[in-house]
Protein backbone atom coordinates (compact mmCIF):
# COMPACT_ATOMS: atom_id res chain seq x y z
CA UNK A 1 0.00 0.00 0.00
CA UNK A 2 1.57 3.62 -0.94
CA UNK A 3 2.17 5.53 2.13
CA UNK A 4 2.30 9.05 0.96
CA UNK A 5 2.33 12.34 3.23
CA UNK A 6 -0.98 14.51 3.37
CA UNK A 7 -0.45 17.63 2.15
CA UNK A 8 -0.53 21.12 4.35
CA UNK A 9 -3.97 22.51 4.54
CA UNK A 10 -4.51 21.31 0.57
CA UNK A 11 -2.08 23.79 -0.93
CA UNK A 12 0.86 22.52 -2.97
CA UNK A 13 3.78 20.55 -2.38
CA UNK A 14 6.88 21.57 -4.35
CA UNK A 15 9.73 19.59 -4.59
CA UNK A 16 13.31 21.44 -5.47
CA UNK A 17 15.94 19.10 -6.23
CA UNK A 18 19.78 21.08 -6.03
CA UNK A 19 20.74 23.98 -3.91
CA UNK A 20 22.97 25.64 -5.99
CA UNK A 21 22.71 29.61 -5.89
CA UNK A 22 19.49 29.63 -8.45
CA UNK A 23 17.83 26.51 -6.58
CA UNK A 24 18.07 28.93 -3.46
CA UNK A 25 16.70 31.91 -4.96
CA UNK A 26 13.92 29.76 -5.88
CA UNK A 27 13.19 28.53 -2.77
CA UNK A 28 13.08 31.88 -0.90
CA UNK A 29 10.77 32.57 -3.93
CA UNK A 30 8.46 29.82 -3.54
CA UNK A 31 8.63 29.60 0.52
CA UNK A 32 7.03 33.30 0.70
CA UNK A 33 4.52 32.53 -1.92
CA UNK A 34 0.43 31.15 -0.80
CA UNK A 35 0.19 28.55 -3.27
CA UNK A 36 3.17 26.58 -2.02
CA UNK A 37 2.05 25.24 1.36
CA UNK A 38 5.13 22.80 1.67
CA UNK A 39 8.38 22.66 0.35
CA UNK A 40 10.76 19.88 -0.01
CA UNK A 41 14.74 20.74 -0.69
CA UNK A 42 16.56 18.09 -1.70
CA UNK A 43 20.61 17.95 -1.49
CA UNK A 44 23.11 15.92 -1.55
CA UNK A 45 24.75 17.77 1.84
CA UNK A 46 21.93 16.89 4.60
CA UNK A 47 23.16 19.30 6.99
CA UNK A 48 23.57 22.64 4.38
CA UNK A 49 20.13 21.41 3.32
CA UNK A 50 18.58 21.35 7.00
CA UNK A 51 20.07 24.57 7.80
CA UNK A 52 18.84 26.42 4.66
CA UNK A 53 15.53 24.85 5.35
CA UNK A 54 15.17 26.31 8.55
CA UNK A 55 16.59 29.62 6.97
CA UNK A 56 13.60 29.15 3.93
CA UNK A 57 10.74 28.60 6.51
CA UNK A 58 11.79 31.47 8.18
CA UNK A 59 11.58 33.55 5.18
CA UNK A 60 8.16 32.66 4.29
CA UNK A 61 4.84 30.80 5.29
CA UNK A 62 5.58 27.19 4.05
CA UNK A 63 6.44 24.05 5.69
CA UNK A 64 9.92 23.59 4.37
CA UNK A 65 11.71 20.17 4.96
CA UNK A 66 15.29 19.07 3.64
CA UNK A 67 15.71 16.01 2.57
CA UNK A 68 19.42 14.84 1.73
CA UNK A 69 19.41 13.03 -1.94
CA UNK A 70 22.00 11.44 -4.15
CA UNK A 71 20.98 13.75 -7.40
CA UNK A 72 22.29 10.73 -9.66
CA UNK A 73 20.75 7.65 -7.97
CA UNK A 74 17.76 6.76 -9.81
CA UNK A 75 16.65 4.24 -7.18
CA UNK A 76 16.85 6.88 -4.73
CA UNK A 77 14.73 9.92 -6.57
CA UNK A 78 12.19 7.28 -7.69
CA UNK A 79 11.54 6.62 -3.62
CA UNK A 80 11.49 10.21 -2.92
CA UNK A 81 8.84 10.97 -5.90
CA UNK A 82 7.55 7.85 -4.70
CA UNK A 83 7.09 8.72 -0.64
CA UNK A 84 6.22 12.56 -1.16
CA UNK A 85 3.92 12.52 -4.28
CA UNK A 86 4.88 16.57 -4.94
CA UNK A 87 2.42 18.71 -7.00
CA UNK A 88 5.54 19.45 -9.13
CA UNK A 89 9.26 19.19 -9.49
CA UNK A 90 11.89 21.43 -10.06
CA UNK A 91 15.53 20.31 -11.16
CA UNK A 92 17.89 22.44 -10.14
CA UNK A 93 20.94 20.42 -9.90
CA UNK A 94 24.03 19.83 -12.12
CA UNK A 95 27.21 18.69 -11.65
CA UNK A 96 29.41 22.51 -12.42
CA UNK A 97 27.38 25.77 -12.34
CA UNK A 98 27.30 27.27 -15.39
CA UNK A 99 29.20 30.04 -13.57
CA UNK A 100 32.28 28.29 -12.86
CA UNK A 101 34.85 28.51 -15.48
CA UNK A 102 34.51 31.51 -15.74
CA UNK A 103 36.29 31.32 -11.80
CA UNK A 104 38.94 29.30 -13.14
CA UNK A 105 42.55 30.39 -14.64
CA UNK A 106 43.75 27.25 -15.67
CA UNK A 107 44.58 26.71 -19.25
CA UNK A 108 41.93 24.24 -19.94
CA UNK A 109 39.25 26.90 -18.27
CA UNK A 110 40.41 29.64 -20.62
CA UNK A 111 39.60 27.18 -24.03
CA UNK A 112 36.74 25.86 -22.71
CA UNK A 113 35.09 29.37 -21.95
CA UNK A 114 36.36 30.23 -25.48
CA UNK A 115 33.77 27.97 -27.14
CA UNK A 116 29.82 27.45 -26.78
CA UNK A 117 28.16 26.26 -23.67
CA UNK A 118 27.06 22.72 -24.92
CA UNK A 119 31.03 21.08 -24.37
CA UNK A 120 29.31 21.29 -20.35
CA UNK A 121 26.85 18.96 -21.46
CA UNK A 122 28.42 16.35 -19.43
CA UNK A 123 27.96 18.41 -16.37
CA UNK A 124 24.10 19.78 -16.73
CA UNK A 125 22.35 16.08 -18.41
CA UNK A 126 23.11 13.34 -15.75
CA UNK A 127 20.97 15.10 -13.31
CA UNK A 128 18.13 15.48 -15.35
CA UNK A 129 18.45 12.33 -17.02
CA UNK A 130 18.41 10.54 -13.66
CA UNK A 131 15.32 12.75 -12.78
CA UNK A 132 13.05 11.92 -15.72
CA UNK A 133 14.36 8.25 -15.24
CA UNK A 134 13.16 8.18 -11.79
CA UNK A 135 9.33 9.78 -12.91
CA UNK A 136 8.87 7.06 -15.31
CA UNK A 137 10.18 4.35 -12.64
CA UNK A 138 7.54 5.65 -10.18
CA UNK A 139 4.48 6.51 -12.64
CA UNK A 140 5.21 10.42 -12.26
CA UNK A 141 2.98 12.32 -13.97
CA UNK A 142 3.04 15.57 -12.72
CA UNK A 143 4.77 19.07 -14.18
CA UNK A 144 8.66 18.86 -13.79
CA UNK A 145 10.28 22.13 -14.07
CA UNK A 146 14.18 21.95 -15.45
CA UNK A 147 16.50 24.86 -15.04
CA UNK A 148 19.96 22.64 -16.19
CA UNK A 149 20.29 24.05 -19.69
CA UNK A 150 16.93 23.56 -21.13
CA UNK A 151 17.30 24.48 -24.29
CA UNK A 152 19.84 21.24 -25.31
CA UNK A 153 18.94 18.97 -22.33
CA UNK A 154 15.27 19.01 -23.22
CA UNK A 155 16.00 17.85 -26.68
CA UNK A 156 18.26 15.78 -25.97
CA UNK A 157 15.72 14.12 -23.63
CA UNK A 158 12.69 14.15 -25.99
CA UNK A 159 14.73 11.05 -28.65
CA UNK A 160 14.53 8.72 -25.46
CA UNK A 161 10.97 10.02 -24.26
CA UNK A 162 11.72 11.70 -21.22
CA UNK A 163 11.45 15.77 -21.71
CA UNK A 164 10.77 17.61 -19.26
CA UNK A 165 7.29 19.69 -19.32
CA UNK A 166 9.11 22.84 -19.34
CA UNK A 167 12.83 24.90 -18.87
CA UNK A 168 13.10 28.32 -17.18
CA UNK A 169 15.20 31.39 -17.81
CA UNK A 170 16.63 31.81 -21.19
CA UNK A 171 13.89 33.50 -23.47
CA UNK A 172 11.98 34.22 -20.44
CA UNK A 173 14.99 36.72 -19.68
CA UNK A 174 14.94 38.21 -23.24
CA UNK A 175 11.37 38.31 -22.65
CA UNK A 176 11.63 39.95 -19.23
CA UNK A 177 14.06 42.56 -20.56
CA UNK A 178 11.99 43.62 -23.47
CA UNK A 179 8.50 44.56 -21.05
CA UNK A 180 11.22 46.53 -19.06
CA UNK A 181 12.13 47.96 -22.13
CA UNK A 182 8.47 49.00 -23.69
CA UNK A 183 7.26 50.09 -19.37
CA UNK A 184 10.16 52.87 -19.62
CA UNK A 185 8.44 54.04 -23.26
CA UNK A 186 5.11 53.61 -21.89
CA UNK A 187 3.95 50.55 -22.93
CA UNK A 188 3.35 48.42 -19.90
CA UNK A 189 0.71 46.16 -20.78
CA UNK A 190 2.22 45.14 -24.39
CA UNK A 191 2.08 41.77 -24.96
CA UNK A 192 5.80 40.18 -25.25
CA UNK A 193 6.48 37.05 -27.48
CA UNK A 194 9.69 35.90 -27.69
CA UNK A 195 11.43 32.92 -29.79
CA UNK A 196 15.06 32.73 -29.11
CA UNK A 197 17.82 30.35 -27.61
CA UNK A 198 20.13 29.83 -24.60
CA UNK A 199 23.14 31.07 -27.27
CA UNK A 200 21.42 34.53 -27.28
CA UNK A 201 21.05 35.72 -23.45
CA UNK A 202 24.54 37.11 -23.50
CA UNK A 203 24.41 39.41 -26.10
CA UNK A 204 20.40 40.77 -24.96
CA UNK A 205 21.65 40.94 -21.37
CA UNK A 206 25.05 43.13 -22.42
CA UNK A 207 22.68 44.92 -24.98
CA UNK A 208 25.93 43.87 -27.82
CA UNK A 209 24.34 41.89 -30.97
CA UNK A 210 28.20 41.90 -32.44
CA UNK A 211 28.06 38.63 -29.53
CA UNK A 212 26.58 37.03 -31.82
CA UNK A 213 28.84 36.24 -34.61
CA UNK A 214 26.46 34.25 -36.97
CA UNK A 215 23.23 32.54 -37.30
CA UNK A 216 19.51 34.03 -36.28
CA UNK A 217 18.66 36.95 -33.68
CA UNK A 218 15.83 36.47 -31.17
CA UNK A 219 13.16 36.85 -32.57
CA UNK A 220 10.22 39.24 -30.67
CA UNK A 221 6.69 39.93 -31.27
CA UNK A 222 4.32 42.29 -29.42
CA UNK A 223 0.71 42.81 -28.83
CA UNK A 224 -2.28 40.65 -29.09
CA UNK A 225 -1.56 40.69 -32.89
CA UNK A 226 2.11 39.84 -33.15
CA UNK A 227 3.51 42.77 -34.62
CA UNK A 228 7.60 42.18 -35.18
CA UNK A 229 9.92 44.08 -33.07
CA UNK A 230 13.15 42.40 -32.86
CA UNK A 231 15.38 45.47 -32.14
CA UNK A 232 13.94 45.79 -28.65
CA UNK A 233 16.29 43.08 -27.43
CA UNK A 234 19.07 45.52 -27.83
CA UNK A 235 16.91 48.63 -26.51
CA UNK A 236 18.03 48.15 -23.43
CA UNK A 237 20.36 49.15 -20.09
CA UNK A 238 23.05 46.89 -20.80
CA UNK A 239 23.29 43.99 -17.74
CA UNK A 240 26.56 42.12 -16.29
CA UNK A 241 27.08 38.42 -17.52
CA UNK A 242 26.93 37.31 -14.64
CA UNK A 243 25.95 35.01 -11.72
CA UNK A 244 23.52 37.53 -10.52
CA UNK A 245 21.41 37.33 -13.54
CA UNK A 246 20.05 33.94 -11.64
CA UNK A 247 17.45 36.88 -9.76
CA UNK A 248 15.71 37.21 -13.36
CA UNK A 249 15.97 33.46 -13.75
CA UNK A 250 14.14 32.96 -10.47
CA UNK A 251 11.42 35.77 -10.83
CA UNK A 252 10.69 33.42 -14.86
CA UNK A 253 11.14 30.65 -12.91
CA UNK A 254 8.41 31.10 -10.23
CA UNK A 255 6.02 32.34 -12.06
CA UNK A 256 5.79 29.29 -14.41
CA UNK A 257 6.11 26.89 -11.23
CA UNK A 258 2.94 29.12 -9.70
CA UNK A 259 1.35 28.91 -13.29
CA UNK A 260 1.73 24.32 -12.90
CA UNK A 261 0.37 24.43 -9.88
CA UNK A 262 -3.11 22.85 -9.23
CA UNK A 263 -5.23 26.15 -9.80
CA UNK A 264 -2.23 28.23 -10.57
CA UNK A 265 -2.17 30.12 -13.97
CA UNK A 266 -3.35 31.08 -16.97
CA UNK A 267 -0.17 32.32 -18.17
CA UNK A 268 1.27 33.68 -21.47
CA UNK A 269 5.07 34.05 -21.19
CA UNK A 270 7.67 32.58 -22.95
CA UNK A 271 10.26 29.87 -21.61
CA UNK A 272 13.08 27.25 -23.04
CA UNK A 273 12.42 23.62 -23.93
CA UNK A 274 8.76 23.37 -23.92
CA UNK A 275 7.44 20.03 -24.14
CA UNK A 276 10.82 18.48 -25.28
CA UNK A 277 11.31 21.53 -28.13
CA UNK A 278 14.52 23.08 -28.76
CA UNK A 279 15.37 26.71 -27.79
CA UNK A 280 13.05 29.08 -25.98
CA UNK A 281 9.28 29.35 -27.03
CA UNK A 282 6.01 31.59 -26.90
CA UNK A 283 3.64 29.68 -24.63
CA UNK A 284 0.36 29.86 -23.07
CA UNK A 285 0.53 27.85 -19.29
CA UNK A 286 -3.16 26.85 -18.08
CA UNK A 287 -4.50 23.55 -16.49
CA UNK A 288 -0.91 22.42 -15.61
CA UNK A 289 -0.36 21.83 -19.86
CA UNK A 290 2.23 24.22 -21.75
CA UNK A 291 0.87 24.54 -25.45
CA UNK A 292 2.70 27.02 -28.18
CA UNK A 293 1.82 30.51 -28.39
CA UNK A 294 3.30 31.88 -31.70
CA UNK A 295 2.04 34.88 -33.54
CA UNK A 296 0.18 34.03 -36.72
CA UNK A 297 3.20 34.96 -38.86
CA UNK A 298 5.39 32.35 -37.35
CA UNK A 299 4.65 29.12 -38.29
CA UNK A 300 6.11 26.17 -35.81
CA UNK A 301 8.65 24.65 -38.79
CA UNK A 302 10.30 27.99 -39.42
CA UNK A 303 10.62 29.11 -35.29
CA UNK A 304 12.39 25.36 -35.01
CA UNK A 305 14.71 26.11 -37.98
CA UNK A 306 15.51 28.97 -36.06
CA UNK A 307 15.87 27.64 -32.66
CA UNK A 308 18.29 24.62 -34.10
CA UNK A 309 20.24 26.78 -36.42
CA UNK A 310 20.70 29.34 -33.01
CA UNK A 311 22.08 26.36 -31.02
CA UNK A 312 25.16 26.20 -33.26
CA UNK A 313 25.91 28.98 -31.14
CA UNK A 314 26.39 26.93 -28.41
CA UNK A 315 28.41 24.43 -30.39
CA UNK A 316 25.39 22.13 -31.13
CA UNK A 317 25.70 21.03 -34.81
CA UNK A 318 22.52 18.30 -34.55
CA UNK A 319 21.07 16.18 -32.02
CA UNK A 320 20.38 12.47 -33.42
CA UNK A 321 17.51 10.34 -33.12
CA UNK A 322 19.29 8.38 -29.80
CA UNK A 323 19.99 11.69 -28.27
CA UNK A 324 23.67 11.86 -29.54
CA UNK A 325 24.59 15.57 -29.42
CA UNK A 326 27.68 16.06 -32.27
CA UNK A 327 29.16 19.54 -32.23
CA UNK A 328 30.09 22.19 -34.87
CA UNK A 329 33.22 22.17 -36.55
CA UNK A 330 34.14 25.18 -34.41
CA UNK A 331 34.31 23.61 -31.33
CA UNK A 332 35.96 20.66 -32.53
CA UNK A 333 38.76 22.92 -33.63
CA UNK A 334 38.61 25.17 -30.69
CA UNK A 335 39.17 21.79 -28.30
CA UNK A 336 41.39 19.82 -30.79
CA UNK A 337 44.99 21.29 -28.80
CA UNK A 338 43.76 20.36 -25.09
CA UNK A 339 41.99 17.30 -25.79
CA UNK A 340 39.98 16.66 -28.70
CA UNK A 341 37.58 13.89 -27.27
CA UNK A 342 35.68 16.79 -25.47
CA UNK A 343 33.72 17.19 -29.00
CA UNK A 344 33.29 13.90 -30.00
CA UNK A 345 29.82 12.92 -30.15
CA UNK A 346 28.16 13.28 -27.14
CA UNK A 347 25.64 10.14 -25.88
CA UNK A 348 23.70 10.31 -22.84
CA UNK A 349 24.75 7.63 -20.83
CA UNK A 350 28.50 8.99 -21.60
CA UNK A 351 27.72 11.97 -19.93
CA UNK A 352 29.78 11.07 -16.82
CA UNK A 353 32.62 9.54 -18.39
CA UNK A 354 32.88 12.56 -20.51
CA UNK A 355 32.44 14.62 -17.37
CA UNK A 356 35.05 13.36 -15.75
CA UNK A 357 37.92 14.41 -18.57
CA UNK A 358 36.13 17.61 -18.42
CA UNK A 359 36.71 18.04 -15.12
CA UNK A 360 40.29 16.94 -15.19
CA UNK A 361 40.90 19.87 -18.00
CA UNK A 362 39.26 22.60 -15.73
CA UNK A 363 40.90 21.87 -12.61
CA UNK A 364 44.00 21.43 -14.32
CA UNK A 365 46.89 18.27 -13.14
CA UNK A 366 46.50 17.78 -8.99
Amino acid sequence: MRVVAPHVNGQARVLLIGLGDLGRRLALALAARAAVGELVLAARRADDGASFAELVAACGSALVRSQPLDCLNVDALASLLHREQPDLVVQCAALLSPWAIGTLATPGARVLASVGFAVQLPAQVPAVLALMQAARAAGFRKPIVNCSFPDVTHPILARLGLAPTIGIGNAGMIAAVVRNVLRRAGKPHHRVRVLAHHSHVTAAMTCDPDRIASGPHPRVFVDEAGTAADELVYRGRPLASSRELNALSAAHGTEIILALLPGGGPLATSAPGPNGLPGGWPVRIADGRVELDLPRSLSRDVALRECEAAAMGDGVARIADDGTVYFTDAVQRAVAPLAPELAAPLAPADCLARFALLRHHLMGPP
